[in-house]
């Protein structure tokens, strides 16, 4: 079991002596700094991408004769008297103690920066790549109370139509990332709550929430009317939920997975039973025909679609891999969307690795000793990076390269565990949620792709 759990009892036992609205903006945005280096001088002159020098300072007789001068015999070889004169008075006359052959009049030009150069060269020529910057600071702050402190749930989720969803205690707010528009789609009683996952449907409109009392939520966000719930899948919380088209996975304390088709009345189609304990990691791959899970008894499974029996009751469905090398709970899982078969597994604070796997195979491929807990994982859409995010005992966010897994940028500072990641549609921006025992948290987008918790904030940075 991974430790740092907090129960969901003293969740609901903490009081708050004086709430504020969540995800309303708490701070002024600072001053970012451009993202050009250096400005541009229009009158200054472009000599283009080489220099031609002056060839009426040449001497072309002198080169030729240089160039076609027959190699000296060896030392020891015998040489003429009068050939050796003739060549003396020869070397006088046409070189006159000169040694150039070319010469420049004037000094060759400094060269322009390359990227002026481009701008005034054909428009057809590849502008220079600028260099990532990755800001220290926040752009906008919200609050974010009640968000509850538990490495096994997945409370933050980002959807296709560019609105964050997050969970809050026992209420689900949505905050659209384009207008900056906060609304609350939908609070559950006691007895229900609190919201251990939520999950955006692929059309970014349907929205899967996941309970405390084993039930799931279907919602509609634009009507934000309640669809239909899913009763008697699951025995105890359902902490993760992954979506695969119309088929809604969920998965649950009570170590089983379930295939839901949301579209049918008898919504079961198939199970998974492979973990003892609480699944706490689902992600389906790109093409939809591999499922990974992850739970809390250490172990990480890879279903296949075509191994999966159409009746629940037949029994448990054959893994086509069951992979035991992590030492602690596997929650954080993210499917390369650069090569369909490679796996990124993140492990608690007992293991602290990050490892790669073949899914055809099921080889591991690479481990890396992060040093802290792994509590999510999200691969960069648009470059060969990993993003991680850490627990005990760093607290901190890393940008790796792979597959050297080189560090990029790492971000420390933080006061708690940064539990959540969400990417936005266009990949160029992460949101991430961090939790604190004794303070409210507070939610907050910074900048430039990264979105980190510092100080009890959840920021947002790009690259």
């Amino acid at each position: 079991m991974d430790a740092g759990s907090r129960s969901i009892s003293s969740e609901k036992s903490r009081a708050s002596a004086a709430p504020r609205p969540p995800l309303q903006e708490a701070g002024s945005r600072p001053y970012m700094p451009p993202l050009s280096s250096g400005s541009r001088n229009p009158s200054a002159k472009c000599y283009g991408d080489r220099f031609i020098p002056d060839r009426s300072a040449m001497d072309m007789d002198m080169a030729h004769y240089l160039l076609t001068e027959p190699r000296k015999d060896k030392e020891n070889a015998a040489v003429s008297p009068s050939k050796e004169a003739y060549r003396r008075l020869l070397a006088e006359k046409l070189l006159n103690n000169r040694t150039r052959i070319l010469a420049f009049r004037n000094k060759p030009p400094e060269p322009e920066n390359v990227a002026a150069a481009d701008a005034t060269s054909s428009h057809h020529a590849r502008p220079a790549k600028q260099r990532r910057h990755i800001p220290q600071s926040a752009e906008r702050t919200l609050d974010a109370p009640e968000l509850v402190d538990d490495y096994y749930l997945n409370l933050l989720d980002w959807g296709t139509n560019n609105v964050l969803s997050i969970a809050l205690g026992d209420t689900v707010y949505l905050w659209d990332a384009s207008s900056g528009s906060t609304s609350e789609l939908v609070s559950v009683d006691e007895d229900s709550g609190p919201i251990t996952s939520v999950s955006w449907a692929p059309d970014g409109r349907h929205i899967a929430v996941g309970l405390n009392s084993s039930d799931v939520q279907l919602w509609d966000t634009s009507s934000n009317r309640l669809l239909r719930t899913l009763r008697g899948v699951h025995e105890a919380r359902v902490g993760s939920l992954a979506w695969n088209n119309s088929i809604l996975t969920t998965g649950s304390m009570d170590g089983k997975i379930v295939n839901n088709d949301v579209r049918i009345r008898n919504h079961m189609v198939q199970t998974y039973e492979g973990h003892s304990q609480e699944v706490c990691g689902l992600k389906w791959s790109g093409s939809g025909q591999q499922l990974a899970s992850g739970g809390n008894d250490n172990l990480l499974h890879i279903w296949d679609v075509s191994m999966a029996s159409s009746m629940p009751s037949a029994g448990r469905n054959q893994w086509l891999h069951r992979l035991d090398d992590h030492m602690a709970a596997v929650k954080a899982l993210a499917w390369c969307p650069f090569q369909s078969n490679l796996l990124a597994t993140g492990g608690g604070g007992s293991d602290r690795c990050i490892k790669f796997w073949n899914t055809h195979t099921g080889a591991c491929l690479n481990s890396v000793d992060t040093g802290s807990q792994v509590c999510s994982l999200l691969w960069n859409k648009n470059e060969r990076e990993l993003l991680s995010s850490h627990g005990f005992t760093q607290n901190q966010l890393t940008l790796w390269k792979y597959p050297s897994m080189v560090k990029m940028a790492e971000l420390t500072g933080h006061t708690s565990r940064v539990l959540f990641m969400a990417q936005s549609p266009d990949g160029c921006t992460v949101a991430s949620a961090a939790a604190d025992e004794t303070l409210l948290p507070r939610f907050s987008k910074l900048s430039f792709n990264f979105l980190i918790e510092r100080e009890h904030y959840e920021f947002i940075f790009s690259y």
